[in-house]
Formats: C-alpha cells, structure tokens, sequence
C-alpha cells in the first residue's frame, strides 16, 4: 500500500501513528498517511530549525525564486516525483486524487491547469498583491516606491496553511509563499494530501530548499497547532471551523464564500443571454469552490423564468464516470455528507416561501448513486424573498437560490444579500455599481459579464497574502556625506 510520510523541514518521517484513507467508491483503504502530533508539531515550528529555512530561503534573489517558480510549474504538469518510497507520474496523480475525492479526471486536470498558471504567471501575481512594488525590496529589506523610501519586514517565519479536500485549486492560493521568501508549514485535507506532496516536491526538484517546506497530517489538535504556532496563517474550513478565528489578524480566513449574481433592473431585457455564464458560476467546478454562485438576486418579475432556465440548463450536468470526460459532478466521498446535505435541503424546503425548481427537469432524485457512488444533483431553488433560509445558503455541489428582489429591496443593494466573496453585478447603473463600490460586504466585484469563478492574475483573491505576510516600517536613511554634513534623507 501506498504511504505518505511527514514532511519536518522536507525530511520524510514515518510515524507510528497512522490513517488509513478508503477509496471513495469501494471504501477500501487506498493510501496509509503517517499522522503528525501536536507536540512534534510544536517542535518543529517553534525550534531553531525554522529560523535557518526562513533565512535559507530569503538569502535566494526574488528573480531567482520567480524562475524556479515557473520551472516548478513544468515539474508538477509533466514530472515522474517520489510520493513516499514510491514515484507518481501526473496521470498516478489525476487517479490517485480521484480515488480519495470523487473529482473526475478532467476536473482534476483543469485545476492542474489552475496551479501550473499562478506558477507561470507568479510576477504578474504578486505584482498585483504588491501594487507594483519592486519585488527585489524584499532583497535588500527597503528601497524606493513611487520616489519615497520604502521598507517591508517579515511579520512571522513561517505561513501555516490548514488546507480542504474540497478542490485541488484552493492550492494556487499559498503558492505565492514560496516567491515571497516565506517558509510553509502545510496541514493537507483528510482525503486530498496529493496536491500539497507533489507540490512540494515540484518546487525541491525546481530547486527550492527542502527545508522550507513542511508536510503535517494532523487531526484538528495538530490543525490548531500549526495556527497557533505559525506568526501567520491560512485556514480553510466551513463556517463552523473558520468561526474560532475570526477578528483573529493573525488568520487568513477562507470559509464560505456566498459568491452571487445580482441582475440589475435596467439588465431584465437581456437577462436570457447570460443564462449560460450563471450556469457556468454555478456549476462548474462541481460547484465545490467559494467563487461558485450559490446564489441568483434578481427582481420578482423575473425571478421564476430565471429560475427556470437555470434549472433547465443544470440538467445536462449529471452523475459520469470518473474518466468520462464529459463528467462536471464530483461525488461525494463521504455518501453520509450528501444524505446531509439533502436533508438540509428538504428542511429548508419545508418553510413556506420557497420552491425546489429542478426537481421538474433534472433525470431522478437530488441524491442520486452511480457505479456505487453518491451525488447530488444541480439543485435550483426559488425563494420569494431574502429572508428564506434557503436564500443565503452554499453547499459543495452545484446549488442556487434564485431570490426574488423587490424595488425596494434592490434600490438598497448589496445591503440585503448579506456578505459576499464574489458578486457579479449584471448592470450598467451607474448608482447600483457605486453602491457596490463602496459595499464593505462585497469582497470581489465583477461589473458585467463575468463569471464568478473567473480568476485574474493581477487581483487579490480572498485577502492580500503579500499584506498578511509582510508589513511596511517607518524608514530614513542618512548618506555618508550628508551625516558629515549635518542633513538628514527621508
């Protein structure tokens, strides 16, 4: 059988005290993971071992970790690396990350897809999370910025990473790390250590130190370690987990995202020709990212037909073989989750106020199996106001809520549809966009017709890793001649 090691400071250790993780179709084991606990956790962050990484690594050039960065991108697209005692070519690892996760194999390649581009486009990365900022100040520790004096300094030694098992995607997110000169203590998903190993491996074999990386399986006692113990931190999890955190400036929080798309009054025309971009924002990805619409806002008048033609569409996305490569739905590896999920669903559905639209369109029942699986189907809801509990909710398949706006409803958008980390603003009012503008509960904005999903390079995703990781000082410098002299250089 397969074993995954820890990784202290890029150095395999075995532990004794181990997980078995089942394929997610026959529930048989499939991987052991050797499991880290939170004393040797503790150790490791905390020992001087750490501080050597963090200078080990800042004394490489950014330029040169930028280079490594994107040969590190070809080694994870094309390379044969070592997965514990064994080796992994990319198509062992598309099949291995399937076995544990349910995510077909052309979903797995698409967000293979999405962790090579950050790491071939990693300048134009960071220099969007940097403003622009001359990346080789984090060489020397200060230089000059829009013709003042500038200087940025560390704020920890190590970024701790708690990651999903959600989406192999999310991993595109601490990447940048490693081109900021920062060390990385990565806590994988139960069932998805695959992409953070071979990523790991991809950036030694590209030439990063392997003392900069460490690999810790946990439980949420080691999880909570590394957030403890890491200066900074990431954290992904549901609203439940996140929760601990929260006002925490130490953590980056990455839980629900509540990502919508508003139809303005003045776009209620044309609404039809954007019924595939909705689609596309609720679906795809098997509907599993936090930039997935799990929600439509649009006014009564409207709300039925797009509900409708929503739900029409999302009946072509159903349950495929892993290797088909028409397949857009992930099951669920835990058929437990999905029996939940539905039920919450249908307890939802039970408050008056709201009507379950697909269930008229799609093949069979929401909880579906296949080939032993277990799936959920799209899932397109109608709700008659913002209130409904079924209105703001997200779930790990694709699901909306179509919520019916009132003219007075919509003259306060985005202030009834809560928090979101995306919202798509189908409109060219001008007032409505300035209210969006200057929203504290619209994280991301997209004016037209772009889906939520649609990443850019050059833009922050869910806060300022560079901002989280570094801090800006005070900062004078007084040339030889000049101290002579008396003057002072700011």
């Amino acid at each position: 059988m397969l074993h995954l090691p820890i990784l202290r400071h890029g150095v395999p250790y075995r532990s004794l005290d181990t997980v078995l993780v089942p394929h997610h179709r026959t529930r048989e084991p499939f991987v052991e993971v050797s499991h880290a606990n939170a004393g040797l956790i503790r150790r490791d962050l905390l020992g001087d071992a750490q501080s050597r990484a963090r200078a080990e690594l800042a004394a490489i050039p950014v330029d040169a970790l930028l280079d490594l960065c994107g040969k590190a991108a070809d080694i994870f697209e094309r390379d044969t690396l070592t997965l514990g005692d064994a080796a992994q070519t990319p198509d062992d690892y598309v099949e291995q990350l399937t076995a544990t996760t349910g995510m077909p194999h052309v979903l797995v390649r698409r967000n293979m897809q999405k962790i090579c581009g950050v790491l071939r486009q990693m300048r134009t990365v960071l220099s969007g999370l940097t403003r622009g900022l001359d990346l080789s100040i984090l060489d020397a520790g200060y230089g000059a910025h829009a013709g003042h004096a500038i200087s940025y300094y560390p704020r920890t030694e190590t970024l701790g990473v708690v990651l999903p098992s959600n989406s192999p995607g999310v991993h595109s997110l601490w990447v940048p790390a490693v081109a900021l000169k920062m060390p990385l203590a990565l806590k994988p998903g139960s069932a998805e250590p695959w992409t953070p190993y071979r990523l790991i491996q991809s950036f030694v074999t590209a030439g990063i130190p392997a003392a900069a990386f460490g690999f810790y399986p946990a439980d949420h006692a080691g999880a909570g370690e590394i957030v403890r113990r890491s200066g900074r931190s990431m954290f992904f999890g549901d609203l439940s987990a996140v929760g601990a955190y929260e006002g925490d400036p130490r953590v980056e929080l990455h839980g629900p995202g509540y990502s919508k798309v508003l139809i303005g009054d003045d776009a209620l025309d044309g609404w039809r020709t954007h019924v595939e971009l909705i689609a596309s924002s609720i679906a795809d990805n098997g509907g599993r990212s936090c930039v997935n619409a799990s929600g439509v806002w649009v006014a009564s008048s409207h709300a039925g037909e797009v509900a409708e033609a929503l739900a029409e569409t999302l009946s072509h996305v159903v349950p495929r073989a892993a290797d088909d490569e028409r397949a857009l739905l992930a099951p669920f590896a835990d058929p437990r989750v999905a029996r939940r999920i539905s039920e919450q669903i249908d307890a939802g559905l039970a408050t008056p106020g709201a009507r379950e639209v697909s269930a008229g369109y799609r093949q069979g029942p929401r909880l579906a199996t296949l080939d032993g699986c277990t799936y959920l189907q799209p899932t397109v809801v109608l709700c008659e106001s913002p209130e409904h509990p079924l209105a703001n909710r997200e779930f790990l398949f694709p699901f909306a809520a179509v919520v019916k706006v009132s003219p007075e409803e919509m003259a306060r958008m985005p202030e009834p549809m809560g928090k979101s980390l995306v919202v798509t603003a189908l409109t060219s009012d001008r007032r409505l966009v300035e209210r969006l503008l200057a929203s504290p509960f619209v994280d991301r904005l997209n004016v037209g017709p772009i889906a939520t999903n649609q990443i850019s390079w050059d833009q922050p995703h869910e806060g300022n890793l560079f901002e989280h990781l570094y801090a800006r000082r005070s900062f004078q410098t007084r040339p030889a001649r000049a101290a002579a002299e008396g003057a002072v250089v700011a």
